[in-house]
């Protein structure tokens, strides 16, 4: 009875607790504690606890000696998974168990978490890192009460210094210098753009004045195991840049960009410049051509006029029918006039041409091809494509989702109910550049989002200003709520597909 009372303490209670944005704040949101409570005969025989992580939204990964007894004895020991916000608690069910590497594996249901990143290295000596987890030391400390210890809790962040991979029975494993205590194992080592480096496992002891360091399972320890137990898990090996750094990067970039599509341009205005130069040469030439054969034949249809007339003057003269004679050498000698008169002036008129090819090669329309350009983009936990994108220019994409306008660029945000992810899209068609903003909130800020998400009924694609209205200020009112500054972003460069 009692067991049943605690399992039901462990699946309602909790407090959520707010985080702040920053990367160590966000894979914080995807970090756990997890407790496992042993029984006998309905009386609670055991109780302990460690941390551990998403890495998938239902799947933890801990370390195995957390979840031993669960694994030894299954009947008899309940695990649960305590998220680190939210109101509720879950019970969990070991799916891989790894004693030689220490990792084990847990299944939950009734919420997603979202999964942390892996980053297979290299990690430079001396370069900082992060644990988080529940040590035990501080939980002795402020906990009132054993509830206390199934509360949903933002996990202890503590920094310290990479010291080099060792082997510590036959595992590779990572030394460390982060502050870690009882409690923090199966809780995640971290870089310091929050992707997992290793598992957290020991501590050496301290005596007589030694200093302490931690041990984490290696990456490759860690990947080994989830291709073993067949977990697919989200790995990036980009290099960690901080948001100020990549934001000053982003805009020499643009500004490069910038540069680049206006060196095409002239070049491209050059090109038709001299084509329609060239153009306007070739027809001069020809018009020139034209005049002088209008000329040439109006000689000859003057001296073939004067001709006829002169012999028609002299068979009058003698008597003999002159008239027909007379008339054809004036007739020949009106079209000798008219052809003259209507001959080419050399002057040629052409439309300008320069400024359409400028204007068409500077807005990217119709079916494009978008590829990530890693220089002008932040990624820590996704992995971008190539990616298609039909624009209209009303802002219509692949036919059927609105952007709205904003001065030079169009903007469409997504609220997803999956994971805990805000993204801003925007596109500059005079630049050809695709940006996905990423937004990593919290259970609280998200459940606002999706809340305001609602007022957004706009569907499909439209031409309507009043909705287009509506549907703006229905996105206005999310991005109130939105950090001044995404977690990560992509930006793309589009070109004509093909």
């Amino acid at each position: 009875m009692i067991a049943r009372l605690l399992l039901a303490l462990l699946l309602l209670l909790g407090l959520a607790a707010p985080a702040r944005a920053d990367d160590i704040s966000t894979a914080g949101r995807g970090v756990v504690r997890v407790v496992t409570i042993a029984s006998t005969d309905g009386e609670i025989v055991g109780f302990g606890h460690g941390s551990g992580f998403a890495i998938a939204p239902n799947r933890i990964v801990t370390n195995a000696h957390v979840v031993e007894l669960a694994a030894r004895y299954p009947d008899n020991v309940v695990i649960g998974v305590v998220p680190s916000e939210g109101d509720k608690s879950f019970r969990g069910r070991l799916i891989a168990y790894d004693p030689k590497r220490d990792l084990a594996l847990i299944e939950f249901s009734g919420a997603t978490l979202p999964p942390l990143t892996l980053y297979p290295g290299p990690v430079n000596d001396g370069e900082t890192v992060v644990a988080l987890g529940y040590p035990g030391n501080v939980d002795l400390a402020t906990a009132q009460s054993a509830v206390d210890f199934i509360k949903p809790l933002s996990p202890v962040r503590s920094q310290g210094g990479y010291a080099g991979r060792r082997r510590l029975t036959s595992v590779e494993v990572l030394l460390h210098t982060a502050g870690i205590a009882r409690g923090n194992s199966g809780g995640p080592l971290l870089d310091q753009c929050g992707r997992v480096i290793g598992v957290n496992s020991a501590i050496t002891r301290a005596e007589e004045g030694d200093s302490t360091f931690g041990f984490a399972i290696a990456d490759t320890e860690f990947a080994a195991f989830l291709r073993e137990a067949g977990q697919a898990y989200a790995s990036t090996g980009a290099d960690c840049v901080s948001v100020e750094d990549r934001l000053k990067q982003d805009e020499a970039a643009a500004a490069a960009r910038a540069e680049q599509l206006a060196d095409a341009d002239a070049k491209a205005a050059s090109a038709a410049a001299a084509k329609r130069d060239a153009a306007i040469e070739t027809m001069r030439e020809r018009q020139l051509w034209l005049r002088e054969n209008f000329i040439g034949a109006a000689t000859l249809l003057l001296v073939l006029g004067a001709t006829l007339a002169g012999w028609g003057a002299l068979r009058g003269s003698q008597g003999r029918p002159a008239r027909s004679w007379v008339i054809g050498g004036g007739v020949l000698a009106i079209a000798a006039l008219l052809t003259f008169f209507l001959r080419p002036t050399g002057t040629v008129t052409l439309p300008s041409i320069a400024a359409a090819t400028v204007a068409g090669q500077r807005t990217m329309a119709g079916k494009l091809l978008c590829r990530p350009v890693p220089a002008r983009s932040r990624i820590n936990l996704t992995v971008p494509r190539d990616m298609p994108l039909d624009w209209r220019g009303d802002g219509c994409v692949n036919g059927r989702t609105q952007y709205v306008e904003n001065g030079r660029q169009w903007e469409r945000l997504l609220v997803p109910q999956g994971e805990q992810t805000v993204s801003l899209l925007d596109y500059r068609p005079e630049l050809g550049i695709y940006t996905e903003n990423r937004y990593y909130l919290g259970a609280r800020e998200m459940a606002r989002a999706r809340k305001l998400r609602e007022a957004m009924t706009l569907k499909a694609c439209t031409r309507d200003p009043a909705q287009l209205s509506e549907f703006a200020q229905a996105q206005d009112a999310i991005r109130a709520i939105l950090p001044a500054r995404p977690d990560e972003w992509v930006s793309y460069d589009c070109t004509p597909a093909g």
